[in-house]
């Protein structure tokens, strides 16, 4: 009998500019960037959350040019961050928020967990340079 082989591999796609979140993109890594100046990444909304979906959003530009901002559209999303000042300053503490702003003093590298339960997001960031990434 042969051998199986499974394939592992994250899929992985880069995003460089404005994209609007799929229930099919459910697994995978975005790598941001934003050459063309601030932009928007857009979460699925509160209406249409999917238990169980998932991503991760990697900086991909070191210092992006841009703000890039993960946005829900309504305060859906509960983050617990910690950066280079060891500290969870920008966490949101219990109190749900409608933003992340990866700012452009982020490195390449920092990243973004995000998982719904079917009615919050809940990220998990860490990020190399202290205070950027915010909420809103």
């Amino acid at each position: 009998m042969g051998r199986v082989f499974f394939d592992v591999r994250k899929n992985v796609q880069d995003v460089d500019g404005a994209h609007t979140m799929t229930a099919a993109d459910s697994g995978k890594v975005f790598t941001l960037s934003s050459t063309a100046g601030a932009c928007e990444i857009t979460l699925l909304p509160a209406a249409s959350l999917v238990k169980g979906w998932n991503c991760k959003l990697i900086v991909k530009e070191d210092t992006p040019t841009g703000v890039i901002t993960v946005a829900a559209g309504s305060a859906i999303i509960d983050l617990v961050m910690k950066d280079s000042g060891a500290n969870a300053s920008n966490s949101t503490a219990g109190t749900a928020v409608s933003n992340i702003l990866i700012g452009t003093a982020t490195k390449q590298g920092d990243y973004i967990n995000l998982i719904c339960d079917g009615s919050t997001y809940y990220a998990e960031a860490l990020s190399s340079t202290d205070d950027s990434l915010t909420t809103s």
